[in-house]
């Protein structure tokens, strides 16, 4: 019982770190639920937190009917994610590059056992930065994935630098 709650402990302080929370952009219905909100795939935008210009957007599932109205169902484990160059590109911060990259998302799908996460990747060769969306779980997470990858380019006559790497 100590490990788990330890465990959601760290998730709460290393969810603060990421990227501010996702701007909703809309949602659509997929289901319909006689009592209770609908199913729905929601839509949000965030800003890479270490990145200014590569705003990204996620589209996952989120559960209606009663279960859902009280924030008491968990929500399937899929997710997909598209980045974009939005402005402008700096780096404000050293870039990992290790081979699970950084995680730049974390948003919880369930109480407490179930979270959706994106991790941004560097592909030096090619100076591209790749985002990859997944869903975690305290014991077991879902192979099932969506990957993205955005190249850098002059905006407005400004050139995009080469990012500092850890």
């Amino acid at each position: 019982m100590l490990r788990v709650i330890f465990a959601f402990a760290l998730t709460l302080l290393s969810a603060a770190a990421l990227a501010d929370s996702p701007r909703e952009i809309g949602a659509v219905s997929t289901a319909f639920q006689l009592i209770g909100p609908n199913h729905k795939i929601v839509v949000s935008a965030f800003e890479d937190p270490k990145i200014k210009g590569i705003t990204c957007y996620i589209a996952r599932p989120k559960t209606g009917g009663v279960k859902g109205a009280l924030g008491l169902a968990e929500d399937p484990s899929l997710g997909s994610v598209s980045c974009v160059q939005t402005g402008p590109v700096s780096f404000t911060g050293k870039i990992d590059t290790d081979e699970e990259g950084e995680e730049v998302f974390d948003e919880s799908r369930s109480l407490i056992f179930k979270s959706l996460k994106i991790n941004r990747l560097y592909d030096k060769t090619n100076n591209t930065l790749v985002y990859v969306v997944r869903t975690k779980r305290v014991i077991e997470g879902s192979p099932m994935t969506s990957v993205c990858a955005v190249t850098p380019m002059t905006w407005d006559g400004v050139a995009p630098g080469k990012p500092e790497l850890k």
